[in-house]
């Protein structure tokens, strides 16, 4: 794994192989970008304040709390069911592979040679997303299911991360949110399928054991704000309209799409 690509996945875990708590931090309270990193379209000081945006997680004991419990249990799956298979292939960010998500309910695959506007939107919109959760992710340091109840999770190599990094909200939820909302804007045809798999890649996270549904939902209300947000931003305006365009010639094109599509649609109905 590259510094780049460990970089990106971590920063939603956490920054680089370091706790939250020893990340350095701006004056804002975001996380600071390592030296090279890619940057995203704005600055941490136009980033949404999730800790504004959201009320606190469940309180033990509470209503909310139970909730929470009886959706881990719904969502609870055997390592080995196609469900597992495919919240484990959620969970992967890295690119190409995590740039694909939508990649079956389109019909396109972004690649960073045939539509590079798409795959550098991608990126790029990670980052933002993913750093506004981190004012909440840092004050609240909620614990995530795994450590709590003592399972396994389906990133067992990131789980040392994992611990050090709060629950709430998720990261990861928040990044597949805001990707199908811009996926919905580029592909405006199959915004129901794209939302759905929005929906659906959220919900990996309490598959895997890495957050609880609470979690999941504060990530979705973040992401939104923040793609509002970069909606304001010229250069990312300019990214969006240069990939739509190449997503309606890649559609011509008749480019296929990956070739598990099928065991992905079994896997989430």
């Amino acid at each position: 794994m590259n510094r780049t690509t460990g970089v990106i996945v971590a920063m939603l875990v956490l920054l680089a192989t370091a706790g939250a708590d020893a990340a350095e931090q701006d004056e804002h309270g975001f996380p600071k970008l390592p030296p090279g990193m890619p940057a995203g379209y704005l600055g941490t000081s136009s980033l949404p304040d999730s800790l504004a945006l959201l009320p606190p997680p469940p309180e033990a004991g509470s209503a909310a709390a139970a909730r929470d419990e009886d959706a881990r249990k719904a969502m609870t799956r055997a390592p080995d069911s196609p469900r597992w298979k495919q919240a484990t292939s959620d969970a992967d960010l890295h690119f190409p592979h995590g740039g694909q998500v939508f990649a079956c309910t389109t019909g396109v695959a972004p690649d960073k040679d045939t539509t590079p506007a798409l795959y550098r939107l991608l990126q790029r919109s990670l980052l933002d997303i993913g750093l506004s959760t981190y004012k909440a992710k840092n004050h609240y340091k909620r614990v995530r299911p795994f450590v709590a109840m003592g399972t396994a999770s389906c990133s067992p190599g990131d789980e040392a991360m994992l611990r050090g990094d709060g629950s709430y909200p998720s990261g990861h939820a928040a990044v597949g949110w805001g990707w199908a909302l811009l996926m919905a804007e580029i592909d405006p045809d199959n915004a129901d399928a794209i939302l759905q798999r929005g929906r659906d890649f959220g919900q990996s996270r309490l598959v895997c054991n890495v957050h609880w549904q609470s979690d999941v939902e504060a990530g979705r209300l973040v992401a939104s704000a923040a793609v509002a947000r970069l909606h304001a931003d010229p250069g990312f305006m300019a990214d969006l309209q240069a990939a739509k365009a190449e997503f309606a010639a890649a559609r011509v094109a008749g480019k296929p799409a990956l070739a598990d599509c099928a065991a992905e649609r079994e896997s989430l109905r």
